[in-house]
């Protein structure tokens, strides 16, 4: 029943998974800011839900919830290590409390599991079906111009813009990842880690613009990477990558 309502009405779902999660997280981020339990707890629930649709859909693969292929072909992914420890670069910031620290690790946590599941499985797919290459864009896209809701969360101009650009470079490494391994395990845990360990980030006015540059140069490279390494398997699948 359920799967047969989700077939026919896909991108209606999809659309509303990501409207869904928009609203909820930025009620959450202006309610009760990241490092409160209620935001942990909404957002455990919400990646909980998400989880629970694509067992009942009997997706878990079809999403990339399954071990990625050669690992080798990737570098065993280690690139994606040297680019979550950005937040470490300037030593730790432990100002906030046990519980703060707990609760903001679990929230990102959930955070970086539903952007991955939402961008890269479910919009991903959807688009997919028709235009592959249309698909690799909007993802890529709006998982990259989507950050523009942080201003209305209370960041500053500058560093959203920031964040848009370096978030469209890894938006659209992670769908190539998604492409090329059938897996989006790598990706939910570099976001997750990532995301977690910036609570501990203490910013100068050298990493202000050192990090987005890095993180926007870094994943381009080790996408063209990928793609190069990749190519002859990709040929293969009759596949197509920007």
């Amino acid at each position: 029943m359920i799967k047969r309502i989700f077939d026919k009405h896909e991108t209606l779902i999809c659309m509303l998974l990501i409207a869904s999660y928009i609203v909820i997280n930025s009620f959450c981020v202006q309610s009760f800011g990241i490092t409160d339990y209620r935001s942990a707890t909404i957002n455990t629930v919400y990646s909980l839900l998400l989880l629970s649709l694509i067992l009942l859909l009997g997706r878990a693969s079809y999403y990339g919830l399954v071990k990625p292929r050669n690992a080798k072909r990737f570098l065993y992914f280690i690139p994606l290590v040297i680019i979550v420890s950005v937040n470490l670069w300037n030593g730790v910031n432990i100002n906030n409390t046990v519980d703060e620290i707990v609760f903001h690790i679990i929230t990102m946590i959930n955070v970086g599991f539903a952007e991955e599941i939402i961008f890269r499985g479910f919009l991903f797919k959807t688009m997919a079906k028709d235009n592959h290459k249309a698909a690799v864009i909007v993802s890529t896209l709006t998982f990259g111009i989507g950050h523009i809701i942080n201003l209305f969360n209370g960041a500053d101009i500058v560093p959203t813009i920031l964040q848009i650009c370096y978030a469209t470079a890894i938006g659209y490494l992670f769908v190539v990842i998604f492409i090329k391994s059938g897996s989006l395990i790598p990706c939910i845990i570099a976001h997750a880690v990532n995301n977690s360990l910036s609570v501990f980030y203490i910013e100068n006015d050298i990493s202000l613009y050192a990090v987005p540059v890095f993180l926007t140069v870094v994943p381009l490279v080790y996408t063209v990477y990928i793609n190069i390494n990749t190519k002859d398997k990709e040929d293969n699948d009759q596949r197509v990558v920007l």
